[in-house]
């Protein structure tokens, strides 16, 4: 009788990832634990593959009685997701390198490398389900909408979503705890890692500061009628929305409405200034592998954690779309993902455009 095929496990040392393999050792899979050492930087550390994580993941595997292999991804994860993310804020956006990682590290360079190991397929601790329709793959909402993680997968093609694993998919954070603790598992009540993993404890700023990249200088703040309020100490250092660390004293709170690129200038005002109801999304990707004929009504999210909002989008020439919000929507970023969803199906997403 031949024996089941291998499925590869994402594992990173943290409780999803652990407790995703356990599942899938427990319903009977024949399971190989995978993890990745990333770029780490001049200090040494990342905070998914510190030397702490490696070992609670050869633990964990050593525990399930499944194969664990450690795989160096530090240049691809260099060029593909580190230097993007300084290039963006060096030109005034506020890039989200999770996307990159998802499409061209985890579920590109990781799924390449379980394949060629033998396994058929790659499961991951994200959030998220799968459906099938008419033949193709749908990329559905978890059951745990605070921990819903189909923003950052959006980017996903359906040759990836076809190898996908999602055995966490209709559990909550609370009830993959639970499993942990009841199979004793040593990252059972491990916290979260809330930051970018390669920037470093002081944070992204100084990340940047040291990275050598040719950021914006110091400048002008404005407001919408062009009168200069203070200085801003380079345009990589705001996002939009941003409230506190301007540095201008003024009756009401001040917020970040946008960055001039040409002129140097940061503009601000108050929260009523803060929005926008329109705006082009590019590097456009579909869930389904086809674009829309025409537009469609769906509900945009233009951050990770942010509310959705009603909105009409319409597919543009060369992989880009228009979008149309029926309110203003405060958090409107360069840079930043614009994800499109139908009830619970995530339909794509793309980049927002300045």
């Amino acid at each position: 009788m031949n024996a089941r095929p291998w499925v590869a496990v994402a594992m990173s040392g943290g409780v999803d990832s652990s407790v995703a393999a356990a599942l899938l050792v427990e319903r009977g899979e024949r399971v190989l634990g995978l993890m990745l050492r990333f770029w780490a930087g001049d200090d040494g550390g990342n905070r998914c593959c510190s030397p702490e994580d490696v070992a609670l993941a050869r633990k964990v595997a050593g525990q399930l009685g499944v194969p664990f292999y450690v795989l160096d991804a530090q240049d691809p994860f260099q060029r593909h997701v580190v230097d993007p993310f300084i290039r963006g804020y060096a030109q005034g956006r506020t890039p989200n390198p999770c996307l990159s990682c998802n499409r061209h590290i985890r579920w590109g360079l990781l799924l390449d490398h379980a394949l060629t190991l033998g396994a058929v397929s790659l499961a991951t601790g994200h959030y998220a389900r799968l459906a099938e329709h008419d033949g193709r793959r749908l990329l559905l909402r978890a059951r745990d909408r605070q921990k819903d993680q189909s923003y950052v997968l959006s980017v996903m093609s359906q040759a990836q979503l076809s190898r996908a694993v999602f055995p966490l998919a209709e559990l909550t954070k609370q009830e993959v705890r639970e499993h942990a603790r009841r199979l004793s598992l040593p990252v059972a009540d491990r916290p979260e890692s809330q930051d970018l993993c390669f920037v470093g404890e002081a944070g992204y700023r100084e990340f940047l500061s040291r990275s050598g990249a040719s950021l914006p200088p110091p400048g002008a703040i404005h407001d919408r009628d062009g009168r200069v309020l203070g200085r801003h100490t380079g345009l990589a250092e705001y996002t939009i929305g941003q409230r506190k660390g301007l540095g201008i004293s003024a009756p009401a709170p001040l917020y970040v409405l946008e960055k001039d690129l040409e002129h140097n200038v940061l503009i601000v005002g108050g929260k009523n200034e803060l929005g926008r109801e329109e705006f082009e999304a590019g590097e456009v990707r579909w869930i389904d592998g086809q674009t829309p004929k025409g537009p469609l009504r769906v509900s945009v999210r233009v951050r990770y954690k942010a509310r959705e909002y009603d909105a009409l989008v319409t597919p543009l020439p060369g992989q880009r779309a228009h979008v149309q919000s029926l309110e203003l929507i405060p958090d409107v970023t360069p840079g930043q993902a614009a994800v499109f969803y139908e009830r619970d199906g995530c339909l794509g997403g793309g980049i927002i455009l300045e």
